[in-house]
Protein backbone atom coordinates (compact mmCIF):
# COMPACT_ATOMS: atom_id res chain seq x y z
CA UNK A 1 0.00 0.00 0.00
CA UNK A 2 1.74 3.33 -1.20
CA UNK A 3 0.75 5.77 2.08
CA UNK A 4 2.37 9.44 2.55
CA UNK A 5 1.49 11.63 5.25
CA UNK A 6 0.98 15.12 4.34
CA UNK A 7 0.66 18.46 6.23
CA UNK A 8 -1.45 21.38 5.16
CA UNK A 9 -2.24 24.61 5.87
CA UNK A 10 -5.60 25.68 6.02
CA UNK A 11 -7.66 25.22 3.28
CA UNK A 12 -11.50 25.36 1.47
CA UNK A 13 -13.03 22.82 -0.61
CA UNK A 14 -15.80 24.20 -3.24
CA UNK A 15 -17.78 22.98 -5.68
CA UNK A 16 -21.64 21.35 -6.02
CA UNK A 17 -22.85 19.63 -3.25
CA UNK A 18 -25.79 17.35 -2.10
CA UNK A 19 -26.78 14.81 0.60
CA UNK A 20 -26.26 11.46 -0.07
CA UNK A 21 -27.02 8.15 1.28
CA UNK A 22 -23.56 6.26 2.16
CA UNK A 23 -23.33 3.66 -0.18
CA UNK A 24 -20.52 0.79 0.61
CA UNK A 25 -20.21 -1.11 -2.61
CA UNK A 26 -20.13 -0.54 -6.15
CA UNK A 27 -21.07 3.07 -8.09
CA UNK A 28 -23.17 5.40 -5.62
CA UNK A 29 -26.33 6.45 -8.19
CA UNK A 30 -27.38 9.31 -6.32
CA UNK A 31 -23.75 10.54 -6.56
CA UNK A 32 -23.19 9.52 -10.20
CA UNK A 33 -26.97 11.51 -10.83
CA UNK A 34 -25.22 14.40 -8.74
CA UNK A 35 -22.12 14.89 -11.06
CA UNK A 36 -24.29 13.58 -14.07
CA UNK A 37 -26.37 16.78 -14.10
CA UNK A 38 -23.80 19.08 -14.00
CA UNK A 39 -23.01 20.90 -17.39
CA UNK A 40 -19.52 19.66 -19.15
CA UNK A 41 -18.57 23.90 -18.93
CA UNK A 42 -19.08 23.30 -15.03
CA UNK A 43 -16.14 20.68 -14.67
CA UNK A 44 -13.75 23.05 -16.38
CA UNK A 45 -15.07 26.07 -14.45
CA UNK A 46 -14.20 24.18 -11.42
CA UNK A 47 -10.65 22.81 -12.52
CA UNK A 48 -9.45 26.66 -13.30
CA UNK A 49 -10.93 27.63 -9.84
CA UNK A 50 -8.47 24.92 -7.92
CA UNK A 51 -5.06 26.19 -6.04
CA UNK A 52 -3.54 24.01 -4.34
CA UNK A 53 -3.26 20.16 -3.25
CA UNK A 54 -5.29 17.75 -3.48
CA UNK A 55 -5.40 18.62 -7.00
CA UNK A 56 -7.98 18.29 -10.10
CA UNK A 57 -11.23 17.55 -9.48
CA UNK A 58 -12.03 15.77 -6.31
CA UNK A 59 -15.17 13.68 -4.69
CA UNK A 60 -15.61 14.92 -1.51
CA UNK A 61 -17.38 13.04 1.64
CA UNK A 62 -18.16 14.90 4.69
CA UNK A 63 -20.57 14.73 7.44
CA UNK A 64 -20.45 10.92 7.30
CA UNK A 65 -21.33 9.17 10.07
CA UNK A 66 -19.39 8.24 12.85
CA UNK A 67 -19.80 4.33 12.54
CA UNK A 68 -19.88 4.27 8.57
CA UNK A 69 -23.62 2.83 8.45
CA UNK A 70 -24.67 1.96 5.12
CA UNK A 71 -27.28 4.22 4.16
CA UNK A 72 -26.73 6.91 6.50
CA UNK A 73 -26.52 10.15 5.00
CA UNK A 74 -23.11 12.73 4.31
CA UNK A 75 -22.36 15.69 2.55
CA UNK A 76 -20.57 14.49 -1.24
CA UNK A 77 -19.60 17.12 -2.79
CA UNK A 78 -17.65 17.45 -6.50
CA UNK A 79 -15.34 20.36 -6.18
CA UNK A 80 -12.05 21.74 -6.30
CA UNK A 81 -9.58 22.81 -3.43
CA UNK A 82 -8.62 26.61 -2.95
CA UNK A 83 -6.58 28.46 -0.79
CA UNK A 84 -8.56 30.61 1.99
CA UNK A 85 -8.02 33.85 -0.20
CA UNK A 86 -9.02 32.56 -3.17
CA UNK A 87 -12.26 34.69 -4.40
CA UNK A 88 -15.41 32.07 -4.86
CA UNK A 89 -18.36 32.23 -6.81
CA UNK A 90 -21.48 32.31 -4.60
CA UNK A 91 -22.67 29.67 -6.26
CA UNK A 92 -21.01 27.20 -5.00
CA UNK A 93 -20.60 25.56 -1.75
CA UNK A 94 -17.93 25.49 0.65
CA UNK A 95 -16.45 23.39 3.43
CA UNK A 96 -13.40 24.78 5.15
CA UNK A 97 -10.94 22.55 6.04
CA UNK A 98 -8.60 23.25 9.12
CA UNK A 99 -4.63 22.77 8.83
CA UNK A 100 -3.57 19.13 9.73
CA UNK A 101 -2.12 15.77 8.80
CA UNK A 102 -3.40 13.52 5.75
CA UNK A 103 -2.78 10.29 4.81
CA UNK A 104 -2.38 9.81 1.23
CA UNK A 105 -3.33 6.37 -0.10
CA UNK A 106 -2.89 5.80 -3.46
CA UNK A 107 -5.16 3.17 -5.40
CA UNK A 108 -4.68 1.61 -8.56
CA UNK A 109 -7.44 -0.63 -10.20
CA UNK A 110 -10.88 -0.78 -11.66
CA UNK A 111 -13.18 1.78 -10.40
CA UNK A 112 -15.01 2.13 -7.61
CA UNK A 113 -13.72 -1.36 -6.51
CA UNK A 114 -10.24 -0.55 -5.87
CA UNK A 115 -10.96 2.40 -4.14
CA UNK A 116 -13.25 1.07 -1.71
CA UNK A 117 -10.85 -1.96 -1.47
CA UNK A 118 -7.74 0.59 -0.82
CA UNK A 119 -10.16 2.08 1.97
CA UNK A 120 -10.75 -1.15 3.57
CA UNK A 121 -7.39 -2.32 3.44
CA UNK A 122 -6.32 0.95 5.25
CA UNK A 123 -9.00 0.50 7.97
CA UNK A 124 -7.69 -3.29 8.77
CA UNK A 125 -4.35 -2.94 8.02
CA UNK A 126 -2.28 0.26 7.80
CA UNK A 127 -4.26 1.75 10.60
CA UNK A 128 -3.62 -0.74 13.05
CA UNK A 129 -0.42 -1.14 12.89
CA UNK A 130 0.97 3.10 12.17
CA UNK A 131 0.69 5.70 14.63
CA UNK A 132 -2.30 7.75 13.14
CA UNK A 133 -5.90 7.54 14.02
CA UNK A 134 -8.27 9.62 11.89
CA UNK A 135 -9.70 12.63 12.84
CA UNK A 136 -12.54 14.98 12.05
CA UNK A 137 -12.46 16.06 8.45
CA UNK A 138 -13.64 15.61 4.97
CA UNK A 139 -12.49 12.30 3.13
CA UNK A 140 -11.08 13.51 -0.07
CA UNK A 141 -10.39 11.11 -3.73
CA UNK A 142 -8.16 12.69 -5.97
CA UNK A 143 -7.54 11.74 -9.39
CA UNK A 144 -3.49 12.98 -9.96
CA UNK A 145 -3.34 11.45 -13.06
CA UNK A 146 -5.45 10.41 -16.58
CA UNK A 147 -4.06 6.78 -17.62
CA UNK A 148 -4.56 5.18 -21.02
CA UNK A 149 -6.50 2.23 -20.05
CA UNK A 150 -9.90 3.19 -19.58
CA UNK A 151 -10.53 -0.09 -17.16
CA UNK A 152 -7.84 1.37 -14.78
CA UNK A 153 -7.87 3.96 -12.54
CA UNK A 154 -5.26 5.72 -10.64
CA UNK A 155 -6.52 7.85 -7.65
CA UNK A 156 -5.60 9.24 -4.12
CA UNK A 157 -7.30 8.84 -0.65
CA UNK A 158 -6.86 11.74 1.23
CA UNK A 159 -7.77 10.91 4.76
CA UNK A 160 -7.57 13.33 7.69
CA UNK A 161 -5.37 12.08 10.83
CA UNK A 162 -3.49 12.89 13.86
CA UNK A 163 -1.03 10.99 16.01
CA UNK A 164 -2.60 8.17 17.69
Amino acid sequence: MLTRIVDRPAFRLVGHAARVPLIHRGVNPYIRQHVAALPAEEHLRLKALGDVEPGGLLAVCDDLDADYDEGSELTYLHGVAVSPGTPVPGDLDVIEVPAGHWVVIRAVGRDPQALQETWATAATEWFPFNPWRLRPGPEIVAVPEPTADLGTAIRELWLPVEPA
